[in-house]
C-alpha cells in the first residue's frame, strides 16, 4: 500500500488539536512520554511554528513509517546530518519503527534514544521531496473534494 505524507501547515493547526485531545491516558504518554492534560495538548499544539518546523500528516492506517521516511527526506534536504529519537521502552510502535528504519539504539531508565546518520542531499532526494508533497496534495484534495460532494452533506 503506498501512504501519501503531506507536509502540514498551519492552516492545519485547528485539526491537530482535536486529534491529540481525542487520545487516550495512555497513548499520550506514549505519544508526549509523559502523562498530560488537556491544556498541555493544548500549549503543545499552540507553540507549533509551521514556518520553522515540519510537520507531517497522513490520513489512514499504517502510517508511522511513512512519517518517519518523509521526516528522513526532510531532514535530509534541510542539511541534517542526522534524526534522533526519543521515547519510552515501553512504546512497542516507536520502538519496532526505529529497528525498522536501522537506527542506533540506546535504553536507559526506561527510555530509549535512538540516531540515525543521513546521506547529504542530492538532486535525487530533493526532487523525491517535492513530487511526493504534490501528490499527497493531489491526494487530499480529491479526497476532500468527494467527502464534500457526498450525500447527506
Amino acid at each position: 500500500m503506498n501512504i501519501l505524507v503531506r507536509e502540514l501547515s498551519k492552516l492545519d493547526r485547528a485539526s491537530l488539536e482535536p486529534h491529540f485531545l481525542a487520545l487516550d491516558g495512555e497513548d499520550r504518554r506514549l505519544r508526549f512520554g509523559a502523562a498530560i492534560n488537556d491544556d498541555a495538548v493544548r500549549a503543545y499544539v499552540a507553540r507549533v511554528d509551521f514556518e520553522r518546523d515540519a510537520a507531517f500528516g497522513v490520513f489512514g492506517r499504517g502510517i508511522g513509517g511513512a512519517l518517519l521516511a518523509r521526516a528522513h527526506l526532510r531532514a535530509r534536504n534541510w542539511g541534517v546530518r542526522a534524526l534522533f529519537m526519543h521515547c519510552l521502552t515501553e512504546n512497542g510502535a516507536m520502538m519496532h519503527l526505529a529497528r525498522k528504519q536501522e537506527m542506533r539504539i540506546v535504553v536507559e531508565s526506561g527510555e530509549a534514544d535512538a540516531w540515525l546518520r543521513l546521506s547529504p542531499a542530492d538532486a535525487s532526494s530533493h526532487f523525491g521531496e517535492v513530487f511526493a508533497e504534490r501528490v499527497a496534495l493531489f491526494d487530499y484534495a480529491l479526497k476532500q473534494g468527494r467527502a464534500w460532494l457526498a450525500p447527506g452533506r
